[in-house]
């Protein structure tokens, strides 16, 4: 029998009905989720590449959060089924996902909104603007990240930012794969001067062969040139991997050179674990298959493991802490000093990470590493203020982050870190969604939330 750890709830792969789950020790020493449905069996799926002990201790800072609930619904339509946020939930939001399309230039064989050239069409700009004052009277002002589909298949993101700012929203993030960057001359000054605050570029890696893997063609050069375009344009850049099992996990060491190259100019990497939603062409094994399960599954002792390996040790594992207000386990977060000859010293965490903190000061947090703020400083008494702004910019432009989200799907879900989730949709129907939730699919690819 498998040592169990704790209880959660979870769902099943295949009809997603509610179920009870165990996290527990597996036959291998580390630690899986273990779930049975009625109809479909038992799932076994790998949660953490470690035994017990470095579980437990990756929560070792983990306050909680306990905000008040948002929404109260019917106790069949509790989480994870018509969350919005349900009374089950436990945080309030930080980032809000704002898709204004689901119109794509790309056809990814991988993409969580299962978007394409010949699909979706654009969100009316009457309903963001109900979007903007739902999420006025329920908690904003939030961090907007302009998603889609493509957010630049649109020619209006600057009346859409104006109406945003108007509302009172303030930062603004431009969730992107940055080919109208790469290919129109003048548009990344066009996203600087309507107001983005930072561009969440997808980037997989620095050759083709990734791209045609993930993206469907060769995509390298038009990254880099979004990146330079960017750069020129002074707009921040965030790089956003995905990181595939046998497709790009001996890139990231190559992803965070690259980075560190173009900084200050690139804030940092984002990296994203592959997650089995949306359109995937990369499944699980659908049968209960501990073995092929796991073999797929990138947890974050793998990824921290990789990156102190592929970074030469500049960035140890021992660096990264987990996530505080939203679950440990469903993030990673490392930030770094670079010094002129380019060497790094690791930030040691205060007493509240990005995470850990109300959402205001959250949100503040998430504007000063990757957007365009200064951070919150007070002069002392007699301190010279005619070099202070030059230290604002140098204390922002000097910290270069590494973070990661392991996104979670029907395999993994767990109701006890969906609860906590900080980052949500906006939805017409449903208000504020935990982003796990909105975007969950069953291993046949029908969505819960998404229509």
């Amino acid at each position: 029998m498998p040592a169990v750890i704790s209880r959660t709830g979870s769902v099943c792969p295949v009809c997603l009905r509610k179920l009870d789950a165990e996290i527990a020790v597996g036959n291998d020493g580390n630690i899986h989720m273990i779930k049975t449905c009625e109809a479909h069996g038992t799932f076994d799926v790998l949660v953490w590449e470690g035994d017990a002990v470095s579980w437990l201790l990756w929560a070792r800072e983990d306050s909680g959060c306990g905000k008040a609930p948002k929404t109260a619904v019917p106790k069949e339509k509790e989480c994870p089924y018509s969350c919005g946020l349900c009374t089950d939930h436990q945080s309030e939001g930080c980032c809000v996902l704002l898709e204004v399309t689901s119109r794509c230039s790309l056809r990814c064989p991988v993409c969580f909104a299962s978007a394409g050239p010949s699909e979706g069409k654009d969100l009316p700009l009457e309903e963001i603007e109900k979007q903007y004052e739902w999420l006025m009277q329920h908690g904003g002002p939030y961090n907007i990240q302009l998603s889609g589909g493509e957010p630049t298949m649109r020619d209006d993101l600057d009346g859409i930012v104006r109406l945003g700012r108007e509302k009172g929203f303030s930062y603004f993030q431009l969730n992107t794969n940055g080919l109208r960057i790469a290919c129109e001359d003048g548009y990344a000054e066009k996203l600087k001067d309507m107001g983005i605050s930072c561009v969440f570029l997808q980037f997989d890696g620095c050759r083709d062969e990734i791209y045609r893997k993930l993206r469907g063609r060769d995509l390298s050069d038009l990254k880099f040139r979004a990146v330079n375009r960017c750069e020129k344009a002074g707009l921040p850049v965030v790089l956003v991997p995905v990181i595939a099992p046998d497709v790009n996990e001996n890139e990231i060491g190559e992803i965070l050179r690259f980075a560190l190259e173009r900084h200050p100019h690139v804030r940092g990497v984002h990296f994203q674990p592959l997650s089995y939603f949306g359109r995937c062409e990369v499944q699980p094994a659908a049968e209960c298959c501990e073995d092929a399960q796991t073999q797929r599954r990138i947890t974050i002792p793998r990824m921290l493991k990789a990156i102190e390996e592929q970074s030469g040790g500049q960035m140890k594992a021992a660096d990264f802490r987990g996530g505080g207000a939203e679950s440990p386990y469903c993030s990673f977060h490392a930030a770094y000093r670079v010094s002129p000859d380019g060497k790094l010293k690791v930030l040691r965490k205060r007493s509240r990470s990005c995470c850990a903190r109300p959402s205001s000061e959250a949100m503040h947090y998430v504007s000063q590493q990757w957007g365009n703020a200064s951070p919150r400083f007070e002069a002392s008494a007699g301190s010279d203020v005619s070099s202070l702004d030059e230290f604002l910019k140098q204390a922002v432009n000097d910290t270069f982050t590494v973070s990661g989200m392991l996104f979670q799907d029907a395999w993994n879900l767990d109701l006890n870190r969906l609860k906590r989730c900080y980052i949500c949709e906006a939805d017409s129907e449903h208000g504020m969604v935990p982003f796990c939730a909105y975007n969950l699919t069953d291993s046949s690819g029908k969505a819960l939330y998404r229509k």
